[in-house]
């Protein structure tokens, strides 16, 4: 039987890439990303990433079922024993009924669904001043976390910075909203199933790291 399976809910710059890595590190559960399950099985050539491959080349979005299915081939990998974090799926309520059936008949369940409470306009704050050194791709931050001399990097001393176009004001409160309005079934349909968990997110990444350890901890047992 795999460990945990958990899925960590909450809006773009929450913080869950952070502590997903944390879990991995305090746990030994393996990160789920579908992106990186999609490139991982399209480069494979399995026949879900056939399927995919064919569907993308088309310019069109690869379905749930293909999801699920290369999500399926991944869980039954043995490296994944002590759990997984899904990162990135379910993002509705179509999806999670889909997941709770294929957990289901390999006889599994979602042990836990965390979400990430944040404040909306903090997450403004905090996703439109990001910056990456060009080089390196080293994080920065214009309020919370600048290169400690001016203009170079940290990490690799490049001198050239980046933001990401869609790192502005105004397309974060878009994310957030659309965040919302397509994550508000799942914290409830998570609900009804008694495996919600609610972190308060707006604190110490060591803070939020413990909480999420206690939980863990108290799922897994």
């Amino acid at each position: 039987m795999m460990g945990p399976v958990l899925i960590l809910l909450g809006p773009p710059g929450a913080g869950k890439g952070t502590q997903a890595r944390m879990l991995e590190e305090d746990f030994g559960l393996v990160q789920l990303s579908t992106g990186d399950l999609l490139r991982a099985a399209v480069a494979a050539g399995t026949e879900a990433g056939r399927k995919a491959k064919a569907v993308m080349e088309a310019g069109q979005l690869v379905s749930d079922d293909i999801v699920l299915a290369i999500l399926k081939d991944r869980m039954a990998q043995p490296d994944v024993a002590k759990g997984v974090i899904l990162d990135g799926f379910p993002r509705t309520a179509g999806q999670a009924a889909a997941l709770d059936k294929l957990l289901a008949d390999a006889g599994q369940k979602v042990t836990a669904a965390i979400s990430l409470e944040v404040e909306d306009e903090a997450m403004v704050a905090r996703v439109s001043g990001r910056y990456t050194c060009a080089a390196c791709g080293e994080g920065y931050h214009d309020e919370f976390k600048q290169p400690a001399q001016a203009g170079v990097c940290d990490k690799c001393g490049g001198t050239a910075f980046k933001r990401r176009a869609d790192d502005n004001a105004e397309t974060v409160r878009e994310r957030l909203q659309a965040y919302h309005a397509q994550t508000a079934p799942l914290i409830a349909h998570y609900d009804r199933l008694s495996v919600l968990e609610r972190v308060p997110a707006m604190g110490s990444i060591d803070g939020i790291r413990a909480s999420l350890a206690d939980i863990v901890g108290r799922v897994s047992a």
